[in-house]
């Protein structure tokens, strides 16, 4: 005859296999890719603009016909570890508001998330879709609607020091779109790349 255990024992039982649930959970069940940080690292915050706004009103909506994107923007910072920020959702793209407004002089920046979640894709799945000579079109709060043209895109390391991606010294107007790509890492929980399209204005 096997011995019962008391209430006070299996009680223990329980609350033991709960947290060794939760560890697992924690440590082994791979991250969500849809939302990994897409964000590019700035070691030199000194290339950002002074904030000085009077002919362009804050981004409101993203649109890319050609990949199907009509997007709700996002106004996001910086991390605490000195990266910009991501979009709360999958659907939304998140506008680095520390830098230039689109349509004004020097490099505005935009992030969107890259993977599928439920069945469900993410805003800038397609990014890579872009080819030299597309536009996109910014409406800002005031309605105001500004073109720009793919020029480029370029892949970074995660890791890499982006600074370049977020300044510019020509005088011209530009919107870079930024993303995850390449391989899932489950170390870092992360992308292996960054895509980032170049885009000038019209």
């Amino acid at each position: 005859m096997q011995p019962k255990l008391s209430n006070r024992s299996l009680l223990i039982v329980a609350i033991v296999s709960c947290l060794l649930y939760t560890v697992f959970l924690f440590y082994f069940i791979p991250k969500d890719p849809a939302q990994s940080n897409s964000a590019l690292f700035i070691e030199n915050t000194d290339i950002l603009p002074i904030q000085e706004h009077p002919d362009y009103g804050l981004p409101v909506i993203l649109k890319i016909p050609s990949i199907d994107v009509d997007s709700t923007v996002e106004q996001v910072g910086l991390t605490s570890d000195g990266a910009m920020d991501v979009p709360k959702t999958r659907d939304n793209v998140a506008w680095f508001s520390l830098g230039s407004r689109p349509g004004e002089v020097g490099s505005a920046v935009m992030a969107g998330h890259y993977g599928i979640k439920d069945g469900k894709g993410s805003v800038f799945d397609n990014l890579h879709k872009l080819n030299k000579g597309d536009k996109l079109y910014i409406e800002d709060e005031k309605g105001i609607i500004t073109t720009f043209v793919v020029r480029e895109s370029r892949r970074f390391d995660s890791q890499a020091d982006a600074t370049k991606v977020f300044g510019s010294n020509d005088g011209e107007s530009h919107l870079n779109l930024v993303t995850c790509e390449g391989i899932w890492d489950e170390a870092s929980g992360g992308y292996t790349q960054r895509l980032v399209v170049f885009t000038d204005k019209k």
